[in-house]
């Protein structure tokens, strides 16, 4: 064996020169190591291990540790102060969206809305009145103007007996120059004509006393409108100030913002709670939403460039052993941290059962390119690379080694891409031995 070695190593050209020249050497070998001394036993034969290159491509992975949190967490404060009336939770308990956990005495908030509603009626009132107030001046501008119309048709009644009256006045003048009535009856219709003028100037008189009132009656109408603008105003104010007092008074109890744990409380009732807007720094409770995480993850910079939202990630708790959690990431922080070179990335997943609790870690696999059709070997099978991307490698056809041109891809340190060169059929040696030639038989090892 020592002397099967030996030749070998002799009949092994001696390669220099940089990455394309070793290439270009290795391809041409075989042609060079034709003599007949390279004929040996198989029994003495050397053993090597083989592979079959695999489909798939290279699936690029990022594992880093993650930090579990609750999706949402707030803090909840008083907006009026006052002292702690009932609070119906404790750490642990768990609340539904909505629900009254704490309730603040505030009396002088409570006056604040009997006094605005009181307010809101006595507007009400008063536009009830001026309404009426309305009404009546309409109804006393419509009679007015009725009024007007019926004297002015009164007035062309008396127009037209004034008329008449003149002209009997103007026969019995012409009677009365033919002697044929006395001067008694002229002097009655002139009698007659002086009443009907009387008569008309009084219907004149009374048409202008009706006009003045239909106008003094619809002034009123536009007075009773102004003031219920004015009490409209007053209304509205006066619900706007009742809106604002229930509002601060619903501030005395505080609701759930979701569904959720209550994981903090700072008060017990008969305790003081002072206001949010004084400054205190002291919630009274703090709320965590669970039936829905986030995973955080800091990924690094070389692996920002890969990372996509959407892509496929595989979460292990370290507390939940053996038990996996499936997502994708969610969001991006979009900008890195320039004292660790990371970037955040967040992992929704949903947690019905509630075996995620907020600040559990363990270690988080995010797929940064998927599965491809192409092949690859283990980057230890490559004898030599060359800088246009080709490379030579060892195959095992009947027993014995053929070297084969292929082209080379990404090589991540672990596997490397082969486009061509290469069948999923062939076995590569995993670790190319140089002192191999081309029809050198070699016995691959079993289970290999």
């Amino acid at each position: 064996m020592a002397g099967v070695t030996t030749l070998g190593l002799i009949a092994w050209p001696v390669v220099r020169g940089g990455p394309q020249e070793k290439v270009d050497a290795l391809a041409q070998a075989p042609e060079a190591s034709a003599a007949p001394a390279r004929q040996v036993d198989r029994a003495t034969a050397l053993r090597v291990e083989v592979v079959k290159p695999r489909k798939g491509g290279q699936q690029r992975m990022t594992i880093q540790p993650g930090t579990v949190h609750a999706f949402e967490a707030v803090d909840l404060f008083a907006k009026s102060s006052g002292f702690l009336k009932t609070q119906s939770v404790d750490i642990g308990s768990v609340v539904k969206k909505g629900g009254i956990l704490a309730e603040i005495d505030a009396p002088e908030v409570h006056g604040d809305v009997e006094e605005a509603e009181a307010a809101v009626q006595v507007a009400e009132a008063n536009r009830g009145k001026i309404q009426a107030q309305i009404g009546t001046a309409q109804a006393d501008s419509r009679a007015a103007q009725a009024a007007v119309a019926e004297s002015e048709a009164d007035l062309d009644r008396l127009k037209a007996v004034r008329e008449l009256d003149a002209k009997r006045l103007e026969r019995a003048t012409e009677l009365f120059a033919r002697k044929a009535v006395s001067r008694q009856d002229i002097d009655e219709h002139q009698h007659i004509l002086e009443q009907s003028l009387a008569a008309e100037r009084a219907g004149k008189a009374a048409i202008e006393k009706f006009k003045v009132q239909a106008a003094a009656a619809e002034a009123r109408v536009k007075q009773a409108e102004a003031e219920a603008a004015v009490v409209a105003s007053s209304l509205k104010l006066a619900q706007a100030r009742l809106a604002r007092a229930r509002v601060l008074a619903s501030y005395t109890r505080i609701p759930a913002p979701f569904d959720g744990v209550v994981v903090k409380r700072n008060f017990f009732p008969g305790d003081f709670v002072r206001s949010a807007v004084n400054g205190t720094d002291s919630p009274l409770l703090r709320v965590i939403r669970t039936d829905l995480m986030r995973v955080v993850v800091k990924v690094p910079d070389l692996d920002v460039p890969l990372l996509s939202v959407g892509d496929k990630a595989l979460i292990v708790v370290d507390a939940l052993k053996g038990h996996q959690f499936e997502g994708t990431v969610a969001r991006l922080g979009q900008t890195e941290d320039t004292a660790t070179r990371t970037m955040r990335a967040e992992i929704d997943l949903k947690n019905p059962q509630g075996l995620l609790v907020d600040g559990m870690y363990g270690r988080v696999t995010i797929e940064l390119t998927p599965p491809g059709e192409e092949l690859t070997i283990p980057s230890t099978a490559v004898m030599a690379h060359a800088p246009d991307g080709k490379g030579v490698v060892q195959v095992v056809e009947d027993g014995t080694v053929r070297h084969a041109n292929v082209s080379l891809g990404h090589d991540d340190g672990v596997t490397v891409l082969v486009p061509g060169g290469l069948s999923a059929d062939d076995s590569v040696l995993i670790r190319p031995n140089r002192g191999l030639t081309d029809g050198d038989p070699v016995v691959v090892l079993e289970g290999k």
